[in-house]
């Protein structure tokens, strides 16, 4: 569904030739009363999570905006507590319109 992250990423090259890729925004994920909320118990990843809960390894930016974390690293260490939200299709139809208004 919305797993690929770079779906929107345009690919460039700078002065030097080599490939960049053009950040992608992403967009405020709002809390929702259907959203799961865990409370890890061993180290976790945001993409197995993000496997568990939505089918998709590739859905962990999800997990990791709407809980503020994940930058640098996909580890969670474990007793944090993490909201996975639930109302992808909302998620999606967000991100699609932020990438389109750019």
């Amino acid at each position: 569904m919305i797993t690929d992250r770079y779906k929107f990423s345009g690919i460039g090259f700078s002065k030097s030739g080599k490939r960049v890729f053009e950040s992608t925004i992403y967009p405020v994920i709002v809390k929702d009363i259907n959203d799961i909320y865990i409370i890890t118990q061993d180290t976790e990843r945001l993409d197995i999570l993000a496997y568990r809960y939505y089918g998709d390894s590739r859905s962990w930016w999800i997990i990791a905006a709407a809980n503020n974390i994940g930058k640098g690293s996909l580890v969670v260490k474990a007793g944090t507590q993490l909201r996975i939200p639930q109302n992808l299709t909302n998620i999606a139809s967000d991100l699609d319109k932020l990438q389109v208004t750019r």
